[in-house]
């Protein structure tokens, strides 16, 4: 009984932390799996909560079946990246080199996806970074997108 509490309890809040960070545009199965949910490919956006005007498009595994139902799957630190700017730049913050945009658990406690945002001011290009990171050892995996300013002419 206690474990089921634990589950559901689990399940609840990292449901509650990766939809307040993006929105999930679209997915695709990769292996079909009897027992619970097909493995798949999800696509999602997300806004840079400090600079209106860029949003990043990520794409990264899900693994299902019954571990991935139960939210106890590890999922790989697989992750591609893209951003663009969307509308006119606006700072809404602060921003500050290396910050992170974007965080999603990749397992029951230790493993994170993060997007961390840098700028190159010669270059007047904001540069986002997603890589995974875990307690004891990360991944070397990671994907970059840039996104240099424009003016932005109303359409």
């Amino acid at each position: 009984m206690k474990t089921n509490i634990f589950v559901t309890t689990v399940l609840c809040c990292s449901t509650i932390v990766s939809a307040s960070h993006a929105e999930e545009i679209g997915s695709v199965d990769t292996e079909f799996k009897w027992l619970g949910p097909d493995h798949k490919i999800v696509v999602e956006a997300f806004d840079d909560p400090k600079i209106e005007g860029i949003t990043c498009y990520l794409s990264r595994s899900k693994k299902g079946g019954l571990k991935g139902m139960v939210g106890l799957a590890e999922e790989t630190s697989d992750a591609s990246l893209a951003c663009r700017q969307v509308g006119p730049i606006r700072m809404v913050g602060e921003p500050k080199d290396g910050e992170k945009v974007f965080s999603e658990s990749r397992s029951l406690i230790f493993k994170k996806l993060q997007v961390v945002r840098f700028f190159d001011k010669k270059r007047q290009t904001y540069i986002y970074l997603a890589y995974s990171d875990r307690v004891i050892e990360g991944s070397p995996q990671n994907a970059i997108s840039t996104v240099p300013i424009q003016s932005w002419s109303s359409r």
